[in-house]
């Protein structure tokens, strides 16, 4: 059994994402999320002596878990390996830094780790964790805590909105300002109670726990991720040479919106063309293997 396999974490599109980047002995690739490590050892065993893979991770300890597979996997043969705690984002600055100019090939994958769930850190509402939400240090960071507490009623509301889809974003919010009215909300469990407060009775025996969305919009809030994203995608466009590729695997409509509007506009101002006309999904028998990649999509791009 993989290490990822030990937390419940299997890698989404794994043989997928990397067929479609047409991997070359001697590309220059970058994986941007390191995470799990599952298409980091794709990539890895894909490349020769004379490619490069760099690994790129803003958590500490996605980095250690891409040592682990150096580890396990180095020999005479394989690739020269960097591998990088910071965020994607910041993509041109780490290539400079590296003296690479130009890559060949990238990919983003952006579903988060059963890792992520595992570290404490308040990314699950199914365990009572410090509200912090952070992909780095939490005490260099904003934090989940920290907007909960301290941004007014509309601004919550509209983050829960805005990140989350969420309809009950109003009653939410209003709930959490009545919360910590009371005491500071420095907890998952604190959370989730509030999110019920702030939300009809129906809604917490769907399908989908109605914390849901919630999470997942202080989650990308917390971090900027659509920021990231967008920062991460703009620098792997300018930076990949002519006939290289960029793979992106989405977990929801707005990553999905901004990937696809990203390329779209690329496409329009020459720098390449788009992949599938469609995003590929995983196959039934992933979905039957793992239902959790259900909301999955993988989009690439040609640079030219």
């Amino acid at each position: 059994m993989s290490p990822e396999n030990k937390v419940g974490h299997t890698t989404v599109l794994l043989k997928e994402a990397v067929a479609l980047l047409e991997l070359s002995p001697d590309d220059v690739v970058v994986d941007g999320t390191v995470g799990g490590a599952g298409h980091f050892r794709e990539l890895f065993s894909a490349l020769g002596p004379a490619g490069t893979l760099i690994g790129i991770d803003a958590d500490a300890e996605a980095i250690e878990r891409g040592k682990q597979a150096l580890a396990e996997l180095s020999s005479a043969e394989s690739p020269t390996v960097h591998l990088v705690e910071d965020n994607f984002r910041n993509l041109s600055t780490i290539l400079d830094s590296l003296e690479t100019p130009t890559i060949t090939k990238s990919l983003f994958d952006l579903g988060w780790s059963g890792y992520q769930l595992a570290r404490g850190r308040g990314f699950s509402f199914q365990e009572d964790e410090p509200l912090f939400m952070t992909y780095g240090d939490p005490e260099k960071m904003q934090t989940a805590a920290d907007i909960v507490n301290g941004e007014s009623e509309e601004k919550i509301a509209n983050i829960i909105y805005e990140f989350g889809e969420e309809h009950f974003s109003r009653g939410i919010a209003k709930a959490i300002v009545e919360m910590r009215n009371q005491e500071r909300i420095l907890t998952t469990t604190q959370l989730v109670e509030a999110i019920k407060k702030g939300t009809p009775a129906w809604y917490h025996h769907r399908r989908i726990h109605p914390a849901t969305k919630t999470f997942q919009a202080l989650r990308i809030y917390v971090n900027d991720e659509f920021g990231a994203l967008e920062d991460g995608l703009n620098a792997a466009l300018e930076r990949t040479s002519p006939g290289g590729k960029i793979a992106v695997i989405t977990f929801h409509s707005i990553e999905d919106r901004i990937v696809k509007n990203l390329f779209r506009d690329a496409a329009k101002e020459g720098k390449g063309e788009l992949g599938t006309k469609k995003p590929i999904a995983p196959s039934p028998e992933e979905l039957s293997a793992n239902p959790r990649a259900r909301s999955a999509k993988l989009r690439t791009f040609t640079c030219l």
